[in-house]
């Protein structure tokens, strides 16, 4: 590449706030640009990249609302949307990144990002043994989240009775598989036999069923934990965690990761069972997996060895090209990916 050039930068922008109802495809807009590929000022500390895959997070539907109460600000209409990705440093004005690092970490949804902040990014190590675009997921934000999440929050015992809600996705299906790697009984739910199949025939879950095929929820968990559930693992909440509450036994945990159902709802769900946190002395809590980064290199070294030896799988879906960036975000809320979901806007 030369060392300064002017070409294409598509963009996806979000076109206006949405502050009622999941994301639609076109909420979202496609924007051709032009960028210099150039070194960036000297004294900036500025890197230049090209975007090689993009994560498909549900988080980021609470940043296309205008409320500026969360954890994370709000991406603003009309402007490049934001989330982790896997990216290669064209040029680099900062000492600890240099032209053909690959990198981990927040960057535009676009092709080619200038990035001035750059002390959350992570140095990625490219191993044959692991494909590069699971920076974004087995060992990227998803990932971690599941390790933080069941490790720390769930404080897990060998021969526990374990239930996850979306265990399907890309926080789930390792949920189970640590679960399982820690000696413990494991159920997932999915929301279509597909799904279902991959829990059970893929990943190793003791059993999985169908939300959407269940009239009673209570009935089922009873059906699939006749002695109660030790830990949940909740990324539903609704009708799901209320039926989960019943279930629980004493001192059961329950880690509160994504209420998805309810995120797209301007009046969501009230829950109706809570009194089962007494009786029962269930402790539930909710976690963000940025509490815990200072065991992401155990993580790392965990779960990279894990995968290395045959112990997890992990299943994406991978979309191709910036153009499906919409489409694929939005299918997220409709249940349509299988796996983690995942866009290359590149090749390495």
């Amino acid at each position: 590449m030369a060392a300064e050039a002017e070409v294409e930068n598509k963009q996806v922008i979000l076109k206006h706030y949405i502050n009622d109802g999941v994301p639609k495809q076109t909420d979202l807009e496609l924007r051709v640009t032009k960028i210099e590929l150039k070194v960036p000022p000297k004294g900036s500390g500025a890197i230049l990249l090209k975007n090689l895959y993009l994560s498909c997070d549900p988080y980021m539907h609470r940043r296309m609302r205008d409320f500026h109460g969360s954890y994370i600000h709000p991406f603003l209409p009309s402007q490049v949307i934001e989330g982790f990705g896997v990216s290669k440093v064209i040029h680099s004005d900062h000492p600890n990144f240099k032209p053909g690092d690959f990198i981990s970490g927040l960057t535009g949804w676009e092709e080619y990002s200038l990035i001035h902040k750059t002390d959350k990014l992570r140095k990625i190590e490219p191993d044959d043994d692991i494909p590069l675009s699971f920076n974004v997921g087995l060992l990227g934000m998803p990932g971690f989240t599941a390790y933080a999440g069941f490790y720390e929050v769930c404080s897990p015992r060998k021969g526990d009775y374990v239930y996850i809600s979306a265990a399907s996705g890309a926080v789930g299906q390792l949920v189970g598989q640590l679960a399982k790697l820690h000696g413990c009984y494991v159920v997932g739910s999915a929301g279509s036999k597909e799904k279902v199949d991959i829990l059970k025939n893929k990943l190793g879950f003791d059993e999985a069923f169908n939300y959407k095929e269940e009239s009673d929820l209570d009935a089922a968990l009873k059906r699939y934990f006749p002695e109660g559930i030790d830990i949940y693992f909740e990324n539903v909440g609704g009708d799901m965690l209320d039926a989960a509450l019943l279930n629980m036994r004493v001192h059961g945990r329950i880690a509160v990761c994504g209420m998805v159902s309810q995120q797209s709802l301007s009046s969501p769900k009230g829950i109706h069972n809570l009194l089962n946190l007494i009786t029962k002395r269930i402790r539930m809590q909710g976690f963000l997996q940025s509490d815990y980064l200072h065991l992401y290199p155990r993580f790392l070294e965990h779960v990279a060895s894990n995968y290395k030896q045959g112990k997890i799988l992990y299943v994406e879906d991978m979309n191709e090209g910036l153009e499906s960036a919409p489409a694929a975000f939005a299918g997220l809320f409709h249940g349509k990916n299988v796996g983690k979901q995942v866009i290359r806007v590149a090749h390495d």
